[in-house]
């Protein structure tokens, strides 16, 4: 893995990287797919973590409660908290959650990564569910954005994630021999539906991973 500079970008940084996601990619909507799934039609209590311009609340069904923490928040609303959660602890008014999502946030969490695991936990209802994503940097066209921070192979994360989490499933966002999502309605569509196992095919093609994660005992 290349050396990588522990910098976070702080607000300024955020309040425009944030806006490139104000409509749904690939990954968001087979997040909130997957979110959905884990609902299977009860009310939850969901905390977007990273959330962005809250672009996965428009997403999920009605009986998902949707909250979000982020750094930058544009448009200020009861269930949005901008909190710079490098910084301070994750928590959202004492509130915990029955499902918890942080995707495309723990490329950019530097060496706080096992602190935040810890905090996310503590947040977790009694058999609440974790859906995290992170980057596979073992593909064979492995691709850096020039922000991140925080930069290890799958099985260094996964093991740091298994201190805090039970993973009980890793899903493939997409598989693809090069590192970028999906094009075209049916590309699209094959890859959407792909929930085995990782690996499905072999480890160096799938681009990024979903860990869908029960808290371990504290």
């Amino acid at each position: 893995m290349p050396e990588v500079s522990e910098s976070y970008y702080k607000r300024d940084f955020w309040a425009d990287e944030n806006l490139r996601y104000r409509e749904p990619h690939f990954r968001m909507t087979k997040a909130a797919r997957i979110i959905s799934g884990l609902a299977r039609g009860r009310e939850c209590d969901l905390l977007d973590v990273g959330c962005g311009p809250a672009t996965l609340m428009r997403l999920l069904p009605a009986n998902i409660h949707y909250h979000g923490i982020d750094i930058a928040i544009h448009q200020p609303a009861p269930n949005l908290i901008q909190e710079d959660f490098v910084e301070s602890p994750i928590q959202f008014q004492g509130r915990k959650f029955d499902i918890i999502v942080a995707q495309g946030v723990f490329e950019y969490i530097g060496s706080c990564q096992e602190q935040k695991f810890s905090e996310i936990r503590g947040l977790l209802n009694e058999n609440g569910t974790l859906l995290v994503s992170y980057v596979n940097f073992d593909h064979r066209e492995k691709v850096v954005y020039w922000p991140y921070n925080n930069i290890q192979p799958f099985e260094q994360f996964r093991s740091s994630l298994s201190r805090f989490f039970y993973i009980r499933r890793t899903v493939p966002t997409s598989e693809r021999w090069h590192h970028r999502t999906p094009a075209g309605r049916i590309m699209k569509a094959v890859h959407m539906y792909n929930s085995l196992n990782i690996p499905w095919i072999t480890r160096k093609l799938a681009v990024e991973y979903f860990f869908i994660c029960s808290a371990k005992s504290s």
